[in-house]
């Protein structure tokens, strides 16, 4: 295998040791980006300021070598330069060199794709498969709200923090403010005044009505196709569900004891 596509397969890959680690590796780096993100929001001793800058800084190099490395490898590269979490990518880099702006927590969108990964595995020597991955997809459900009011929360502390540092003194405070919008409760303790802040606003509620139904009815569809499959393990490969009316076993082939 040529070395660019060996780079390739261990990016998308999940099922290998090695594919495991890299992406276990880009998680663990967008969590701790994002987490400097929110402590640097609060007051803490200058020293640690600039340690946690220093991290971030490393954090940004080897995702910025890893988006190069993503394009080399990319057969049709103008389709990765304008794909989405190509993008986000992107942005997060490029907001580096803006100084005040730096939008580096936007990368959490990164993890919903890695959990999406997981629906794709078959555990064929666990009868409780089909449960697994309607987990998966009720834990993609919920991590791509937490996102979503993650990353606008963010982006209204941005704007809001230097024009309204009263109701937006930290992250949390936006963070607030994005769930009971989110939710509808709306106590109206906390209100964006800027335009961009009021803009973001809006943005988050319609990204939210645009993705959240459809990850919802990704989930009865998972739902509806469990209904139809029943325990029937395959004396060959173990695999242990399948279709109530099949005959062969999906996996291997082998025929199933079923009259």
């Amino acid at each position: 295998m040529l070395l660019r596509q060996k780079i390739s397969f261990y990016f998308e890959d999940i099922q290998t040791l090695t594919g495991r680690i890299v992406n276990l590796i880009i998680t663990g780096l967008v969590l701790l980006s994002s987490a400097i993100f929110v402590i640097e929001t609060y007051k803490i001793p200058e020293n640690l300021r600039d340690e946690l800058n220093l991290i971030d800084s490393v954090i940004l190099l080897i995702f910025a070598l890893e988006y190069l490395l993503r394009f080399w490898c990319a057969e049709n590269k103008l389709k990765y330069l304008f794909s989405f979490y190509s993008a986000i990518d992107l942005i997060a880099i490029l907001s580096f060199f803006t100084g005040w702006f730096y939008i580096s927590f936007i990368r959490i969108f990164r993890l919903v794709r890695i959990l999406r990964m997981f629906r794709f595995i078959e555990i064929q020597n666990s009868p409780g498969n089909l449960r697994s991955k309607d987990s998966v997809i009720l834990t993609e459900i919920i991590f791509t709200i937490f996102a979503i009011i993650f990353v606008y929360s963010g982006l209204i502390y941005k704007f809001e923090h230097p024009v309204n540092t009263e109701r937006f003194s930290t992250f949390l405070d936006a963070f607030y403010f994005s769930v009971v919008t989110m939710t509808t409760v709306g106590f109206g303790d906390v209100t964006p005044t800027s335009e961009a802040g009021r803009l973001f606003t809006v943005m988050m509620i319609f990204t939210g009505i645009a993705l959240i139904p459809k990850q919802v009815g990704d989930l009865i569809k998972q739902l509806v196709k469990d209904t139809n499959q029943i325990e029937t393990i395959c004396p060959t490969c173990t695999l242990s569900v399948h279709d109530a009316d099949a005959k062969f076993c999906k996996n291997c082939g082998t025929k199933l004891g079923k009259d």
